[in-house]
């Protein structure tokens, strides 16, 4: 990464995270396919829903027989972390137009959310509509299209797993959050290296007394307040 918020630039950044939408994306259609989903349907819930891990929830409640009302709030749920993300984002292009913020938080994923907090790392804490909608725009479209190609050809791979498709997302985000620490100066080493560890005692807890369906907006909520106040009690 560098410092230069170009389209162009933003398409060399953002090509290593392409790999991950392949592989979770081809998973979700081939099980979309298994689930009785047609392809035209698989694709049209990326084009409108755009949302990995919710997608695959929503496959899951859809063949188990569950309410729309049911699907729907899980999906928000699920979701919600987005809200946050897109609070964290939005100060970095304030001098934006609305309609381009909007933009901008209607497509922002994870994964580009990640990438976006390096980029600032390096830009003074600056990003701008150009790299961040082309960011956006070739996450969404490699997610809509290898939706789309696993649903094809899900008669022919019956186990995902067996290729490692499934380890795919996990191993991206563990590339993306070290980036995100080798980067970030503003934060001390151990200071990030605590939040982290905390994280993930609060995850292993909370799967034993937290709903899934809750979980990762709760772990976000309490990793960000106890990681303020880490900060301000050691550092």
């Amino acid at each position: 990464m560098n410092n230069q918020l170009k389209a162009t630039v933003a398409v060399r950044e953002t090509l290593p995270t392409v790999f991950g939408y392949i592989g979770i994306g081809l998973a979700f259609g081939i099980v979309a396919r298994a689930a009785g989903i047609s392809p035209l349907l698989v694709t049209l819930t990326s084009l409108i829903t755009y949302a990995g891990s919710a997608q695959f929830i929503m496959i899951g409640m859809f063949a188990t027989g569950n309410s729309i009302l049911a699907i729907t709030l899980s999906v928000f749920l699920v979701n919600a972390r987005m809200i946050l993300m897109s609070m964290t984002v939005a100060p970095l292009v304030k001098h934006e137009s609305l309609i381009k913020n909007m933009i901008l938080g209607t497509l922002l994923t994870d994964e580009s959310f990640a990438l976006a907090m390096n980029k600032s790392n390096l830009t003074n804490r600056q990003l701008n509509f150009a790299w961040l909608n082309t960011v956006n725009l070739i996450s969404y479209a490699t997610w809509v299209c290898s939706s789309l190609i696993g649903a094809l050809v899900g008669g022919y791979i019956q186990n995902p797993e067996k290729y490692g498709l499934s380890f795919a997302l996990i191993a991206m985000f563990i590339g993306l959050l070290y980036l995100q620490i080798i980067n970030d100066r503003a934060l001390p080493l151990l200071l990030q290296g605590s939040v982290v560890l905390l994280v993930f005692f609060l995850v292993f807890l909370g799967l034993i007394f937290i709903p899934s369906q809750l979980l990762i907006i709760v772990v976000t909520i309490l990793g960000c307040v106890l990681g303020v106040v880490i900060k301000n009690a050691f550092f």
